[in-house]
């Protein structure tokens, strides 16, 4: 049974067919050959039911805010004064674009707007500079990832609905990994231009009175970044409200830079409808075939199955890791995670492991599947923003050192989980 089911979805994923009817197609007919479609008679009131959890209005709230980050200018004053406080180091603006990453994460929530908006203000630096490009591209497809780890984050709100954990615990949970990962990039580019220095490219000159001004350029992540997740710890709003907090203030910011219009704020509510109407129907058909699935016992057949075959909860953690690394080369990250999500989870539950400490995992390996070929996203997004054009291989081959540091935090996440934990843990 289990086998047939993961044939069919594998092969509807090959044959190109969009996610969310290849959820849709498989929730439909699995009910209608194993309980004469009775289930697909109550979709209607269960999506309704699902479609209003109030912890999905804060989705599209932290789209929108992105949005307005981008439209408003303020992630290219951002990239420039970054740039002028980390281009001292070896490797220049390549810690620029990383940092750049981190900061702009700590507002949007979303990996593919971190990546798009810093690639395309820092793609014009290379030839400018003179950097090798494909590691150049590689610090902005692996800095992009860390949109999706550094809260406030998309991924783990629907972590957290599927898995029902507390997403402020999970907001916590990420911010250590997500410092580290963002220092293990910034150590192999160190590593990376000091084997090869003229990777480097050509130094940028800063004075420290250059420094200093641009610190203003600093502030509105920063204030976005406490009003949002300051928020939600200091017990004054839930994250969906903290969201929507952070989208009034955007506006205010926007405002005060003098880049608030009503075509801006159209352009913005557009794009945030388009991204949020095709995350919400992947979302609602995962669900229906996971009730189908959960109706079925697939999930209570799996966890007797895995304790049939005696392995430990160590073992069995590897064999999901490796499982994730692979389905990450060819699946979309949401759609892998909301289709493996409610059959994995009840296994690690069931073999003692943490919940918030898996959320930071999994997240890991879904930033991993965003930079490995050949479906990783953020490579084709970075890959988009080069106007001379180029090859593909330059962006993955970039990469390839990035992921290497990820695996190395999901190794430290095994060997210290506290690592993620510790912080959730002191303040709850």
């Amino acid at each position: 049974m289990q086998t047939l089911i993961l044939i069919i979805l594998v092969g509807l994923v090959v044959a190109a067919v969009p996610i969310a009817a290849v959820l849709g197609i498989l929730g439909l007919a699995l009910d209608e050959v194993f309980t004469n479609g009775r289930r697909a008679l109550m979709m209607g009131d269960f999506i309704w039911e699902q479609s209003i959890e109030y912890i999905l209005v804060a989705v599209p709230m932290f789209i929108l805010l992105g949005e307005i980050i981008l439209r408003a200018g303020i992630a290219t004053r951002m990239y420039t004064a970054v740039a002028k406080w980390l281009s001292w180091l070896p490797g220049g603006l390549m810690h620029a674009n990383v940092g750049s990453c981190a900061v702009f994460a700590a507002t949007s929530g979303s990996s593919v707007a971190t990546v798009a908006t810093v690639g395309t203000v820092a793609y014009p630096e290379i030839e400018k500079r003179q950097y090798n490009e494909p590691l150049f591209l590689g610090t902005l497809a692996a800095g992009g990832t860390l949109g999706i780890l550094i809260p406030p984050s998309i991924a783990l709100i629907l972590y957290g609905l599927l898995t029902d954990t507390s997403v402020p615990e999970l907001y916590l949970a990420g911010v250590i990994p997500g410092a580290m990962l963002a220092l293990f990039f910034m150590l192999v580019v160190i590593f990376a231009c000091f084997m090869r220095p003229g990777w480097g490219g050509s130094p940028v000159e800063t004075s420290w009175r250059d420094r200093l001004e641009a610190l203003p350029d600093l502030l509105p992540p920063l204030v976005l970044f406490a009003v949002v997740v300051g928020s939600i710890y200091t017990g004054l709003a839930t994250p969906t409200e903290a969201a929507s907090i952070g989208v009034v203030c955007a506006i205010g910011i926007a405002a005060w830079f003098r880049a608030l219009s009503v075509r801006m704020l159209i352009e913005a509510f557009e794009s945030t409808m388009c991204s949020t109407a095709m995350v919400m129907i992947i979302i609602l058909a995962a669900v229906f075939l996971n009730f189908v699935l959960g109706f079925m016992g697939v999930t209570q057949a799996i966890i007797d199955g895995i304790d049939a075959l005696g392995w430990t909860p160590m073992q069995t953690m590897m064999v999901i890791i490796v499982f994730y690394l692979l389905l990450g080369m060819f699946m979309e990250t949401l759609s892998m995670m909301l289709t493996t999500i409610p059959v994995v989870f009840p296994i690690v539950a069931h073999m003692g492991f943490d919940p918030v400490w898996f959320g930071i995992m999994i997240t890991v390996l879904m930033e991993a599947a965003l930079i490995t070929p050949p479906i990783g996203l953020n490579l084709y997004v970075v890959h988009g923003t080069r106007t001379r054009g180029g090859k593909f291989n330059d962006v993955s081959y970039g990469a390839l050192p990035f992921l290497i540091a990820m695996l190395a935090l999901i190794g430290f996440l095994l060997t210290f989980p506290d690592l993620a934990t510790w912080l959730p843990n002191q303040v709850y």
